[in-house]
């Protein structure tokens, strides 16, 4: 009997239209051989899934079921969640589905809040030898003056929300007078603003899982992008060079894909992530760890996975049946 699987995508940022993106590209992925999926849209207004004549009908919240067409209740077997931001990649939705007991595809609520944060996400790393860039946070409330920023981390730099992504609300500062109005959109963000140190070098990314079974470190894929930096346009609009596998040499490869290993394991993680690298003449430098990573057309882990021989739907298969093996 096929497993039931709700692709659950949407959420309440800015980063909603990549994640419906996604869930049409996991919902392309999927054994539909071996599983019935449904696309589960998330919202503050409503939780509704999408049914095969394009309809839509409410989700229970008390058990995520749902009723069909003919009437007939439907409880998901799984759920894979592609919710880039709340409440999808913080921890609370994998805290609702701990709580009523549904699998899901990523790693568990800690994990999931701790890398949401990126300020305290690099700062714990840091603290098991990864390198980071110099940052310092703010809170809403919180200010500080334009020459103890620039005296603190130089220029250029970046300021960021903590907790966004899709680089919505982040901007690459240059000059003093930047400073104060970039503060503004990255708080029009969330409640905590990032300012980081600007680190010149070549940027990189790795995906990884793990099951019972087996580890996978994907290939890395350089990141060249044709703007300034890798902003929305570099990432969904095709203003960048993405080259897998990269062109660098075997041992920094090794290297890079080690440490995307380590830091899974350091982090507890789950499922699929991909982690974002700088390297500098002073080595290898963690930008981010994203642990609902982009399944789009453009998204990174489609294209490692491929570089590695394998195809989407095999791994897919394989991340969801390590929740049902013994």
């Amino acid at each position: 009997m096929k497993r039931t699987i709700a692709i659950v995508c949407g959420g309440n940022s800015s980063e909603m239209g990549v994640s419906l993106r996604s869930a049409q590209g996991l919902y392309g992925f999927i054994d539909k051989h071996q599983y019935s999926p449904y696309v589960v849209i998330l919202s503050k207004a409503s939780w509704k899934v999408r049914l095969d004549d394009g309809t839509e009908q409410l989700v229970d919240r008390n058990d995520f079921s749902f009723q069909d067409q003919a009437g007939q209740r439907i409880r998901f077997d799984y759920a894979w969640i592609t919710i880039h931001g709340t409440p999808g990649e913080d921890g609370l939705l994998q805290g609702y589905f701990e709580l009523i007991g549904l699998p899901y595809s990523c790693c568990g609520v800690l994990a999931a809040a701790m890398t949401f944060n990126k300020f305290t996400c690099n700062q714990y790393l840091k603290g098991f030898g990864v390198k980071v860039a110099d940052s310092l946070l703010l809170r809403k409330g919180q200010s500080i003056s334009t020459d103890d920023l620039v005296a603190r981390l130089g220029l250029p730099c970046f300021i960021k929300s903590n907790v966004g992504g899709s680089s919505f609300g982040v901007s690459k500062v240059t000059s003093p007078d930047e400073v104060q109005p970039a503060i503004d959109r990255a708080f029009a963000e969330g409640p905590e603003v990032v300012a980081e140190a600007f680190l010149k070098g070549t940027e990189l990314t790795c995906g990884c899982y793990k099951t019972r079974q087996e580890t996978r470190v994907l290939p890395v894929t350089e990141v060249v992008p044709m703007n300034d930096f890798f902003d929305y346009d570099a990432k969904y609009n095709g203003q960048v060079q993405e080259i897998t596998p990269a062109r660098i040499s075997k041992a920094l490869t090794e290297r890079v894909q080690q440490i995307t290993s380590l830091i899974y394991d350091i982090l507890g993680c789950k499922g699929i992530i991909r982690v974002d690298f700088i390297v500098t003449d002073d080595g290898i430098n963690l930008l981010e760890v994203n642990t609902t990573p982009g399944m789009t057309a453009t998204s990174f882990i489609p294209q490692q996975v491929a570089a590695a021989g394998l195809t989407m739907t095999e791994v897919m298969t394989t991340v969801i049946e390590d929740s049902f093996e013994a």
